[in-house]
């Protein structure tokens, strides 16, 4: 529900609890959020609000649409009604968007009501009162022609800036180089309505003296972002404009769509949108709350957490601070500020003036369900780059994370329950008395409860991506879990174990449901439909302390003897046509974008077509595809035996008794890093070692070189006189820990490679990169859970 204040009395601070107050950047009215919007702003502040909630904080997570200023008035004019009007279309399209989305803000509002007058007026008067406002002639930009002062984005012309010239720049930012400007200093500036060129006139204004201000700022600053942690991509922003120089700030302007500025000589202009908007998130708890005081009056007992694109850092860490510095009043301040950089729509960018990339309404269109969209953006949250959308990548996420790890484990352990007696359990959860005996699920359930505490520490820091990859490591370990105990054979042969095996999976069904709320809340409620489990009940893997010791014992999650519902796929494939027929209809009228993005985009969406393996995977298992021996030579040795898992190399350094040698020290996902050698030194740099992925066979049997014991092997691929040699890189999102497997080709790795019946050597010589640069047995890619693995240049090189 994107507004849920309608139905539940407003929740107020309560003493003795943490108290969380979450906003994100309020959007722009003028426009329909594209996905670049969405995963910058509200959805991350929704996945936070969520888990804080699933925590037991008491949370609220305030929003709304900012609604005054200039483009609101330049988008009446276009449409050819009020700014009132354009107001009440558009909050009405975004809202409507967020409900889709499954944002759950506790109010999401609009900054043209009375509170935001009267907040913003009283807080005009403070700084009035405490001198930190000086009057001064500013020279505007007039056009004759609409006979009125231009704001700043009325006036479009070349950035000033050395070495940017960008020739679109707005009236008061750069969007290229991201510089603040004043219009006046835009080199050729022209009227953004009738293209005419203005004449700079005299017009008098107010100012926030911020190099008054500079003390307090820098001591809050200092303060509260390592208190906070803040991102850093924010303190860089921040420390940016600290050392150019604080200047004061202009805040009102010549527009009639605004708050009204109450003073005599000013009485005809409005505030500044950058002075107005921020302020949005007070008057919008105002409208939740009487008493929202008790939220920003209240810095003892409040935590503020606050949500943005890299482009509003300053309003936030700068300016709004300034502002409430300056009444002198104990407002609650920014404790963490969460950065999202840019997403990228394909190869080019989100563009809602150019219509290119999706938007939220388009999402909808289609008919891929909120959780699915929800998942994808988070796990490509820009939270320290820039990241990139593609329809391929979204293919990838969903078949392969969505459905064939978590679904395919949830239905596999609910189908198994559900079916009747003598084939299951009549949906019955079975009877595990003494779970922790036995050691298989005594090891999970203290690797699950290490994950858990992991997937705390990324939460309570704002990690959110990391989260939700830790969440998702724990449904691998559930797929491998019931891979390992053969519950099917259990079934028959030890049907205690079983029951073990099947109460322990269902419990974590139950906490995967837990852990994943905040990022897929619909997934949640369908998840707990099939555990007939009730809708409204309060979702948590903690105890009434706030304790998660339960996790170690997922076999206690839920009852023996409870009646599960009726087991359903959660997820649907998303087919190459489907995807192909989106990238067709959602590339717009992109005039702008070159036509080597979309030969690029053909090219990644056919090369996924030549390695996607084709088939029922049970036919792929009974009948392996390329130049096969015979059916029981196969099963003996194949590339199943092997266990390569996505490594990432922590440390490298050459060998102190060896030249050629490299010494890595590796996470393969277990307790401690790995020591491995390579002879690697003359193909690849050192620099190009360090903290990268790779590919590593963990059950070779260790050997010593030059001294050192090498625990594992990192594969690469050579040419055929060996002249050169490159790595074999997982998918940069590859999970770290993960094993690499071959579709078509089941089974548990060997704990060890025999030596005497040589399995390395009899695998190893049909492992070779494809002609599209694709990592393969025989013809089957090396395949993780984000994708297919390569290498970078070698075609048909062998790999060892």
């Amino acid at each position: 529900m994107a507004d849920s204040s309608a139905k539940k009395a407003p929740k107020l601070p309560i003493p003795g609890r943490r108290n969380i107050l979450i906003t994100s950047a309020l959007p722009y009215v003028n426009n329909v959020p594209h996905l670049g919007n969405i995963i910058g702003c509200v959805l991350s502040a929704d996945v936070f609000a969520r888990y804080c909630r699933l925590r037991g904080y008491n949370t609220i997570y305030m929003c709304g649409t900012d609604e005054y200023g200039t483009a609101t008035e330049t988008k009446a004019m276009e449409e050819n009604c009020s700014p009132k009007e354009i107001c009440d279309k558009y909050h009405a399209i975004h809202r409507d968007v967020y409900e889709w989305f499954d944002i759950s803000f506790d109010k999401f509002g609009r900054t043209s009501s009375p509170q935001q007058t009267e907040v913003c007026q009283a807080i005009f008067h403070k700084l009035l009162d405490n001198k930190w406002l000086s009057e001064n002639t500013m020279q505007q930009l007039y056009c004759d022609t609409c006979q009125r002062f231009l704001a700043d984005r009325l006036v479009e012309g070349t950035c000033p800036t050395l070495d940017c010239n960008y020739d679109s720049a707005r009236g008061d930012q750069c969007e290229k180089c991201g510089k603040l400007l004043n219009p006046a200093e835009l080199k050729d500036p022209k009227c953004k309505v009738c293209h005419s060129t203005p004449r700079i006139r005299d017009t008098d204004h107010l100012f926030l003296e911020l190099p008054l201000l500079r003390e307090k700022l820098e001591e809050y600053i200092n303060t509260m972002s390592v208190a906070g942690s803040w991102s850093q991509n924010a303190v860089q922003a921040t420390n940016a404009w600290l050392k150019e120089g604080l200047r004061p700030r202009c805040i009102t302007r010549d527009l009639k769509w605004g708050v009204p500025v109450p003073h005599e000589k000013y009485k005809d202009k409005v505030f500044y949108v950058w002075f107005d908007a921020p302020i949005g998130y007070i008057s919008i708890t105002a409208c939740y709350t009487p008493e929202w005081e008790q939220w920003w009056k209240n810095p003892d007992n409040v935590e503020l957490y606050q949500f943005m694109g890299k482009d509003n850092v300053p309003f936030h860490t700068v300016m709004f601070p300034s502002t409430l510095l300056g009444t002198g009043e104990r407002w609650t301040m920014m404790k963490t500020i969460s950065v999202t950089e840019y997403l990228n729509y394909e190869s080019g960018k989100f563009s809602k003036s150019k219509g290119i990339g999706v938007f939220g309404n388009d999402a909808k269109d289609t008919k891929i369900p909120p959780e699915v969209w929800r998942y994808y953006l988070l796990t490509n949250r820009p939270e320290v780059s820039d990241t990139l959308f593609t329809w391929v990548d979204l293919q990838a996420k969903l078949n392969t994370e969505l459905l064939n790890n978590l679904g395919n484990f949830i239905n596999r352990v609910l189908s198994f329950i559900a079916k009747p007696e003598g084939a299951g359990y009549g949906s019955i959860i079975p009877d595990a008395s003494n779970a922790q005996s036995q050691q298989l699920t005594k090891y999970l359930g203290e690797k699950v409860g290490k994950l858990v505490d992991q997937y705390l520490d990324a939460m309570e820091k704002v990690k959110l991506k990391q989260g939700l990859k830790i969440a998702m490591s724990i449904s691998s370990e559930g797929n491998a879990y019931l891979q390992e105990s053969q519950f099917w054979k259990l079934y028959k042969e030890d049907p205690s174990s079983c029951a073990i095996v099947m109460k322990t999976s269902v419990g974590l069904v139950y906490l995967l449901a837990c852990l994943l709320e905040p990022f897929m809340p619909s997934f949640s409620v369908e998840v707990l439909r099939q555990l007939n489990l009730p809708l409204e009940a309060n979702l948590s893997f903690c105890d009434e302390n706030g304790e998660n010791d339960k996790a170690n014992r997922p076999w206690d999650f839920l009852p023996s003897g409870h009646h599960i519902g009726k087991p359903e796929p959660l997820f649907k494939e998303l087919k190459d046509e489907d995807v192909e027929s989106f990238r067709v209809r959602f590339a717009g009228s992109q005039a702008d974008r070159i036509v080597k993005a979309e030969a690029d985009a053909n090219k990644v969406a056919e090369q996924l077509k030549v390695t996607k393996i084709a088939g029922n995977a049970k036919k792929q298992q009974n009948k392996p595809s390329g130049n096969t021996k015979a059916k029981t030579a196969e099963t003996e040795i194949s590339v199943s035996k092997l266990d390569v898992r996505v490594g990432l190399i922590k440390k490298v350094q050459k060998h102190p008794d060896a030249d050629s040698l490299y010494v890595e020290e590796i996470d393969v996902g277990e307790e401690s890093p790995r020591t491995v050698v390579s002879g690697l030194v003359k193909y690849i740099p050192l620099e190009e070692m360090q903290n990268r992925k790779v590919c590593v066979l963990c059950n070779l049997k260790p050997a010593t070189m030059r001294g050192i014991k090498s625990h594992a092997m990192v594969l690469a691929a050579s040419n055929d006189d060996h002249t050169k040699v490159e790595l074999v890189d997982p998918p940069s999102s590859a999970v770290v820990g993960e094993r690499v497997t071959f579709p078509g080709y089941s089974g548990e790795p060997d704990g060890v490679l025999s030596a005497k019946s040589k399995v390395w050597e009899k695998v190893q010589v049909d492992l070779q990169s494809n002609s599209e640069l694709v990592a393969c047995y025989k013809d089957v890619p090396f395949t993780t859970s984000a994708g297919v693995c390569k290498v970078s240049s070698i075609a048909n090189g062998a790999i060892r």
